[in-house]
């Protein structure tokens, strides 16, 4: 098991991805905390896991509930060694009608929540003195502009850029930061934004979603699980020598 032993913070892991490397990094041998801002979801995620995982409510976007959520892992674990950014957020529409209300949100998840929750981890991990693993969750989008998804595509290019400065930052306290880009990953939050493109764009709702799956090289969407091989990879010490980096795990749609 590559993770035994260690304790493992998902944001966002009460469903899709989130969960998918939850579970995984529990059968690698991780204590894993299901930190999600719907605690019924997260709980239950944490219950079907099984006696190695816990639920805890936080909010990425108040730095408060960050660290409630820190000191509720350290008191019932003893320490955290990996945390996965991976709570977010998306939003689209056309670049006139982009709303201060949707940048917010947006930006409020997807940049300062992953932001500030890396910076606290990272100073518990300084503290503790023996290192750790930080994984970002980015995305293709963050790779390329699109017409309709400016704000969701400027965040998760800032998260590229965050998980660029900060590798290069904490590697000197041995805290490995690197990223993974998915693609078009079939997920509920794909479900939302099928939605909104079948508004936007006047197409039947499912069309775009069977569209972007038909477009990928492998052949179609991904799902959840296909994400986890790259973050076991990027919490284990099979990655210490990776500093900074984004991989994409999108079925090849980008080559970067």
């Amino acid at each position: 098991m590559k993770l035994k032993d260690k304790v493992a913070i998902v944001t966002g892991s009460a469903q899709g991805i989130g969960r998918a490397i939850a579970e995984r990094f529990a059968r690698e041998g991780a204590k894993v905390v299901i930190a999600d801002i719907v605690i019924d979801e997260a709980t239950r995620t944490a219950a079907e896991i099984g006696q190695s995982a816990i639920a805890v409510k936080v909010n990425v976007t108040s730095l408060e509930s960050i660290n409630a959520m820190i000191d509720t892992v350290v008191t019932t674990f003893g320490r955290v060694d990996i945390l996965v950014n991976n709570a977010a957020v998306f939003d689209m529409g056309p670049f006139t009608e982009i709303s201060e209300a949707s940048y917010d949100k947006v930006f409020a998840v997807n940049v300062k929540g992953l932001l500030f929750t890396m910076q606290a981890v990272a100073k518990k991990m300084i503290e503790q003195d023996h290192g750790g693993k930080i994984i970002n969750m980015a995305s293709q989008a963050g790779r390329r502009g699109e017409p309709l998804v400016a704000t969701y595509c400027a965040s998760k290019a800032a998260v590229i850029s965050l998980t660029q400065s900060a590798g290069l930052s904490l590697i000197k306290h041995k805290i490995n930061v690197n990223g993974i880009a998915p693609g078009v990953v079939d997920t509920p939050m794909w479900d939302e934004v099928d939605a909104l493109f079948a508004r936007y764009e006047h197409r039947p709702v499912g069309e775009k979603k069977r569209l972007v799956g038909e477009q990928v090289p492998y052949g179609r969407m991904g799902h959840p699980e296909d994400l986890v091989g790259a973050a076991v990879f990027f919490a284990s010490d099979d990655s210490d020598y990776v500093v900074a980096q984004t991989l994409n795990v999108d079925g090849g749609n980008w080559m970067s």
